[in-house]
């Protein structure tokens, strides 16, 4: 599980960035300003920092130098918009640049593909005799092969990164499909039953009853 460290001044924001980005199975952590940041990031080791930059004690700037040396990946989060920001912020060393308002979806997605830059996303996922080698979306079952569409992969690695975890229709929808989820459960449920014929897990799959599926298993 990747750690996430989210810097920001306005708690409403950072406590929604965390809901989000927890949902999506990282593990993060909130400091509200600059220098209790500093603390964090002296105590602990993270995978990602989200860091904006008008904050008390110490601003995004000063604490990106202190960040710099450990080789963790920065995105600044900001309301600072202008062309010059933006450039200062690039040339000091973040690695990605959004600017306040923007939308949960599109942090997500720049998290998940600076994190794959690094080499920080794992590689291989495994449960029971299901191996999973994200490189190559290949699956195979004990040792055999399992021919999936690129639906039914991306479907199978989000249940098994939240294993035993409610996942809501349309958050599973949404995720793997990339689009908003209109209330026709079809498409879905009819992956989900393939993927359950494909691989044998007719009691591994679990139905929740009005919100989707779980993934269920001590592995």
């Amino acid at each position: 599980m990747q750690k996430i460290l989210i810097v920001e001044d306005e708690e409403a924001i950072a406590n929604l960035i965390k809901i989000n980005l927890s949902a999506e199975g990282y593990r993060c952590t909130c400091a509200y300003d600059g220098k209790t940041g500093a603390d964090y990031i002296e105590r602990e080791t993270f995978d990602l920092i989200l860091l904006d930059i008008m904050l008390p004690e110490i601003d995004g700037y000063e604490l990106l130098e202190y960040i710099k040396p450990s080789g963790t990946p920065v995105i600044f989060l900001t309301a600072k918009g202008a062309l010059n920001d933006r450039i200062r912020g690039l040339k000091l060393g973040a690695d990605d640049y959004i600017v306040k308002p923007f939308q949960i979806g599109e942090l997500l997605a720049r998290v998940e593909a600076l994190l794959r830059r690094y080499g920080k996303i794992n590689k291989k996922l495994s449960f029971g005799d299901i191996e999973i080698d994200i490189v190559s979306r290949t699956v195979s079952k004990s040792g055999v092969p399992v021919e999936l569409t690129a639906k039914e992969f991306d479907l199978l690695v989000e249940l098994v990164q939240n294993k035993n975890v409610a996942l809501y229709r349309e958050r599973l929808y949404e995720k793997v499909w990339g689009e908003v989820f209109m209330g026709d459960t079809r498409t879905l449920d009819s992956h989900i039953q393939r993927l359950r014929r494909k691989l044998n897990w007719e009691k591994e799959i679990k139905t929740v009853f009005r919100v989707g599926y779980r993934l269920e298993g001590n592995e």
